[in-house]
């Protein structure tokens, strides 16, 4: 269809020639969005247009080129070759105040070291002050239980009671898809009873925590957000990930809402309901991993589980006001997770601090299975956030124009990682729609499906020769500073608008903002880290983000932690918070 319409192409100077300097000439190219917010009777309009054969790729055509795709990827010259996945060889960076630990230690054993690298609660108040709001923490929970002061049966009784306060009028928060009140019972009855023996299996027995419903755990279907995935796939075995959780003895709580399919960043599901924002319920979460960041805010869970393909952990987590963290690409295993995303995709975690999201990191880290392709690291280092002792300065990279470093073409990544994970959620996808009526899907996904099918074999090689770029440049980068210190959104959370509800809406502008500063951790591999920092002037949360070297995850912690000891006398309590353990004072 080239022929039919006028296109321009951009012919890239080869890599090697680029100038990252300061000084650099390089053109810093903003967002170009041009979609309009489609919702309600006119998205179910779009949908049957885009699915229309002729019709549908004139559009689509239009579209790749009013958004710069043709002129920047479709069409571009690159000398470069694809790079297909972003696997980092393992290097041991001799990380500053940490702690190396084996990677094929047992789950509970790895959790336990990281318990060693946190400081006392007595000690962060004491360098601090007391905050006027906290989340109770996975070590809070334990102390409870070993005291007797409460019980993890207990708690699974309260949890289960506002989760039903919250699913019904007038909150409708929609934080779960499916949880199963028999089995959360069962795992906190057997929880308590080894306590009372004396012997609870790790810090993380009994402690409540969510998986995102793109995670495999039993005895729950893995929708992936559908009304229809679970009934061609089936989930028989728990993700390794969630292996390792229960390993530690902690209680599984069900399945928590995303965006459908992860092809959105709302957090807004036809199917079951709008994930709602914990600080302002008329506002979105961002997504997908919506529930997962959202329940982690209200107070139902001090950690959950999510996954992220393109800041689907970090934006939520920055929406709600908490931590989010996505390790380096291969540290944690991805089997039992829906290939939907299989090169950007990687298990994250939501916590309310960083003490918590360090502990499942821990837990959940290395000890692949003997199927997987990736290969192990040796080991793990965990950051000593107890240790008095200051880390040497730290070399940061900002990520503007040309402030200290320039790192040119963002926007052009931003298109090819989006082409990228659209082609690949497509391939994985396709199979499935062709045994079943497209009508089951929410039409936001039918539009985004759609469009992602029109992406070509020469657009997708370009996308991994542009990966290649990316890597290079951020190579070079990250060679002269230790991390990139970045905003985690474009936006803070928006109104969740009523024509939504019913079909679901595709909202490029404000998903483009969204992502803007997530796609190098997920293009490129690259461990990154959200924390609250803030407030905008409606009261939501604002999240700050570091990006690390491969492997740098004991770095990027450390550096959180201490932006989360500077911020944590302003955090606020959300409108909606729970508190499960209703004998403590309340945080």
């Amino acid at each position: 269809m080239g022929w039919f319409f006028k296109t321009q192409r951009v012919i890239y100077k080869p890599v090697e020639e680029v100038d990252l300097s300061p000084d650099s000439d390089e053109v810093y190219l903003r967002a170009n969005v041009k979609a309009p917010r489609m919702a309600g009777f006119l998205i179910k309009i779009a949908a049957w247009i885009l699915e229309s054969r002729i019709l549908g790729a004139m559009l689509v055509y239009i579209l790749k080129g009013e958004n710069l795709i043709h002129k920047l990827v479709s069409f571009a010259e690159l000398k470069e070759p694809p790079v297909y996945v972003p696997y980092h060889p393992w290097k041991d960076l001799k990380e500053q105040e940490a702690k190396c630990i084996p990677s094929e230690l047992p789950p509970s054993e790895k959790a336990q070291h990281a318990v060693d690298c946190l400081p006392l609660c007595s000690d962060v108040i004491i360098n601090t002050q007391q905050p006027t709001f906290r989340r109770w923490t996975i070590q809070d929970y334990s102390r409870a239980y070993i005291s007797g002061e409460t019980t993890p049966l207990v708690v699974a009784k309260s949890f289960l009671d506002a989760l039903h306060a919250s699913s019904t009028p007038p909150l409708k928060m929609s934080f779960f898809i499916s949880y199963n009140a028999e089995d959360i019972l069962r795992q906190a009855t057997e929880s308590t009873l080894r306590y009372e023996r004396g012997e609870p299996i790790s810090v993380l027995d009994g402690v409540p925590i969510a998986v995102k419903d793109e995670i495999d755990s039993k005895p729950y279907q893995t929708t992936g957000g559908t009304k229809w995935l679970h009934k061609l796939r089936h989930c028989t075995d728990d993700a390794c990930c969630v292996k390792h959780l229960r390993s530690c003895g902690a209680i599984i709580v069900g399945k928590t809402n995303m965006h459908e399919l992860g092809v959105g960043t709302s957090g807004i599901n036809p199917h079951y309901g709008a994930t709602r924002n914990p600080y302002d319920p008329s506002k979105v979460t961002g997504g997908s991993s919506s529930g997962s960041a959202a329940v982690v805010s209200a107070g139902l869970c001090p950690v959950a589980l999510g996954v992220d393909g393109g800041g689907s952990v970090r934006i939520p987590a920055s929406l709600c006001g908490v931590i989010g963290f996505k390790p380096t690409f291969g540290r944690v295993s991805h089997s039992g997770v829906l290939p939907l995303n299989w090169t950007v995709g990687m298990v994250g975690i939501l916590a309310g601090t960083v003490e918590d999201a360090l502990i499942v990191y821990a837990a959940i880290s290395g000890h692949h299975p003997s199927n997987q392709p990736t290969i192990l690291p040796p080991k793990i280092n965990l950051p000593l956030l107890k240790s008095e002792k200051s880390m040497s300065r730290f070399k940061i990279a900002k990520y503007k124009e040309t402030v200290d470093v320039t790192l040119p073409e963002i926007e052009v990544m931003r298109l090819a990682h989006y082409l990228t994970i659209g082609s690949e959620c497509n391939a994985s996808i396709r199979p499935h729609l062709e045994k079943m009526d497209v009508a089951e899907l929410g039409c936001d996904a039918r539009v985004a499906l759609r469009i992602y099918g029109a992406f070509n074999s020469r657009e997708y090689l370009n996308a991994q020769r542009i990966r290649n770029r990316q890597m290079h440049f951020y190579k070079h980068i990250l060679e002269r500073a230790d991390f990139i210190v970045i905003p985690t959104t474009g936006v803070t959370a928006y109104p969740i608008m009523e024509d939504a509800l019913k079909y679901g809406d595709f909202d490029y502008i404000n998903g483009a903002a969204l992502v803007r500063y997530q796609i190098a951790g997920n293009f490129l591999g690259l461990p990154a880290v959200t924390v609250p920092v803030g407030y905008d002037k409606s009261g939501m949360p604002i999240g700050l983000q570091f990006i690390g070297r491969p492997w740098s995850e004991s770095t990027l912690l450390h550096i959180a932690f201490a932006v989360q000891v500077l911020s944590i006398q302003s955090y606020r309590k959300p409108k909606v918070f729970y508190n499960l353990l209703s004998k403590k004072e309340e945080p």
